[in-house]
């Protein structure tokens, strides 16, 4: 049975091409809202991470009625770190609408989720966004998008994709390039016309991938997914199984079902083939079961989602400060946490490490891992993380490391900065255009080359650079590669900083903390230009004696420090440097704090 009043499609583009902006105008302009209605910008991102960074880090389920056609949208997340997201919930879906800037065109990202797509043989409509830009190249855009469409071997049908231009800050959408078009009727109107209806057997038995998890205390876990067949009801007996996992074979019984309706939830008593729903009442569900009725258990294939690349050790904080800024502070409690993240990010991994106070934590970039490390800090949760690295792997008696396809779309005369430091991080350049006076160069580099790198590019790059990151597969490993050319200033004794210690270090590097700040011994306080740690003390005190008064010279100027955001902090620690995370700090210190037991283990690693 075709379900012609139904449509489900997923947003794909790139990070920051104006996927969920365009949601919002599209939900705008359905009648979701009333007239008089506060609505918030980026409606879709819920988080406060989400609403903080401008990115969509969790893919979202909202709809709109178009006419008479229920249009279920999943907006996803555009940055590569969360493609475990985007990967999944294709599976939801008929068709895409692929979204392209513009200015930029085919990112990274964009041919990652594109070629997931069209490996699932989902319809694509083609949308260049944000048409009224200045820098706008409409033409050349559209000819890159159907060279990448060729390139990942598009069938006839798909290369056929219908083409789109929107403004979605403006809510305008045409078929031509040279029209403005006033609405999205184009848009809502291509959806329905060109993304096929689901045409599923309602009445056989039931059948539900589960697409995405979430858990809350009061309703538990709750499971997202599409029913492939049958209805489904509430109270209704069913089957969970996997099919990656023969042996997870349980009943168990729906106890609530919720159609999602605008941007929120309505409950109802009963849903049919082709509805994505999110059910409750199974409480150790996972992404990737099947749920289906006791009359036919057939579990359904899943795609497997891609490995992690890059690993941290989150371990127990035992610095001289430890427990006094945090509320969930021991082994246990961090444990715990990893788990419930577990529950809902399937691009995650915890393993135990050889101790009982840490665990490596897997995941697919330093954004990603940075996201969780932000949110526990917000929760209460105080810990230390190691520096990340890049997870290698043996084929063939070769070792292996993760690569990264990374496009920089620079100023030209920036060019020579980026292609020096990508020589030296072991980039391979892979093909050079320019876009009006700027250039757009890709390369093909290790993982581990970009640790450390995004704040350098935009300083090389007087922020203006643009730089997009896309996991590209396994390839011979580089050797080694100096990523952190300067030392560190450690603080030598535990107190407080004071302005005349703070004035003498200041001329051996690059301070962190400002006066008043309360520091250990073996803390790093600062950065020295030179590749060598400097031991500094910024606890000094200017000595009084019977000549002078401690305040009688002229007044010291201290020169503004650099405050280390989380990201940054994380590009800048050393293998032998931790991070001190708490609710309140962020703290780099060295693992041994000894100043001692430091200098005898260099001399003996010398």
């Amino acid at each position: 049975m075709k379900r012609e009043d139904l449509r489900n499609i997923a947003i794909i583009a790139h990070v920051d091409h104006g996927k969920t902006t365009l949601v919002d105008a599209m939900l705008g302009q359905s009648g979701t809202f009333r007239e008089n209605q506060q609505v918030d910008v980026r409606v879709m991102d819920s988080g406060d991470l989400e609403r903080e960074r401008g990115i969509t880090i969790l893919s979202k389920n909202a709809s709109v009625r178009y006419k008479d056609v229920k249009i279920n949208i999943v907006d996803t997340p555009g940055h590569a770190d969360f493609g475990g997201e985007v990967e999944r919930v294709l599976g939801m879906v008929t068709g895409v609408v692929l979204l392209v800037d513009s200015a930029e065109g085919p990112m990274p990202q964009t041919r990652f989720v594109l070629s997931k797509a069209l490996e699932l043989g989902l319809a694509v409509i083609v949308v260049v966004n944000k048409v009224d830009k200045p820098d706008a190249r409409i033409n050349e855009v559209v000819d890159e998008v159907l060279e990448l469409m060729i390139d990942l071997g598009a069938s006839d049908e798909q290369l056929d994709s219908p083409m789109i231009f929107c403004s979605g800050r403006s809510g305008t959408s045409s078929y031509s390039p040279d029209e403005q078009g006033r609405d999205l009727t184009a848009l809502f109107d291509t959806i329905v016309n060109y993304i096929p209806c689901p045409d599923l057997d309602v009445d056989a038995p039931l059948s539900v991938l589960v697409s995405t998890v979430d858990y809350n205390d009061y309703v538990g876990r709750t499971a997202v997914g599409r029913i492939e067949s049958g209805s489904m009801k509430v109270n209704q007996e069913v089957m969970v199984c996997d099919y990656h996992n023969s042996a997870i074979k349980k009943r168990a019984k729906i106890t609530a079902i919720y159609q999602f309706e605008g941007i929120g939830r309505q409950s109802v008593q009963e849903a049919r083939a082709g509805d994505i729903v999110m059910f409750s009442g199974i409480d150790d569900i996972t992404i990737g079961n099947t749920v289906c009725s006791p009359e036919r258990i057939e579990p359904i294939e899943f795609v497997k989602i891609s490995e992690p690349t890059v690993e941290m050790t989150f371990s127990v904080n035992d610095s001289p400060f430890a427990g006094r800024e945090g509320k969930f502070v021991t082994s246990r409690q961090i444990r715990d946490r990893l788990n419930k993240e577990l529950l809902k990010d399937v691009s995650l991994k915890v393993e135990e490490s050889s101790t009982t106070d840490s665990f490596r934590v897997l995941g697919r970039g330093e954004m990603h891992l940075s996201i969780l490390i932000e949110t526990m800090r917000r929760e209460g949760y105080e810990f230390m993380v190691g520096a990340p690295r890049a997870l290698l792997k043996e084929e063939n008696g070769k070792i292996e490391e993760p690569y990264e396809r990374a496009i920089f779309d620079v100023p030209s005369e920036c060019v020579g900065s980026v292609m020096e430091k990508m020589g030296t991080r072991k980039g391979e350049l892979i093909t050079m255009s320019p876009i009006g006076n700027r250039m757009k160069l890709e390369f093909l580099i290790p993982s581990r080359g970009l640790f450390g790198y995004r704040s350098e590019f935009m300083t090389d790059t007087k922020g203006e650079g643009i730089i997009g990151t896309v996991f590209e597969g396994y390839g011979a490993y580089k050797g080694e590669i100096q990523s952190r050319l300067t030392g560190s200033l450690i603080a030598f004794e535990t107190g407080e900083s004071i302005t005349y210690g703070l004035y003498n270090a200041q001329e051996r590097g690059e301070l962190f903390i400002g006066a008043g700040v309360p520091v250990y011994a073996g803390m790093v306080v600062g950065a020295s230009p030179k590749s060598e740690d400097i031991v500094v003390n910024v606890c000094k005190k200017k000595h009084v004696s019977n000549m002078r008064a401690s305040g009688s010279d002229e007044a010291l100027r201290l020169v503004p420090p650099r405050k280390l955001s989380l990201e940054a902090s994380i590009e800048f620690i050393s293998d032998d440097e931790l991070l001190e995370v708490t609710p309140k700090s962020l703290r780099i210190r060295k693992r041994e704090l000894d100043h001692a037991q430091r200098a005898k283990a260099a001399s003996r690693a010398k």
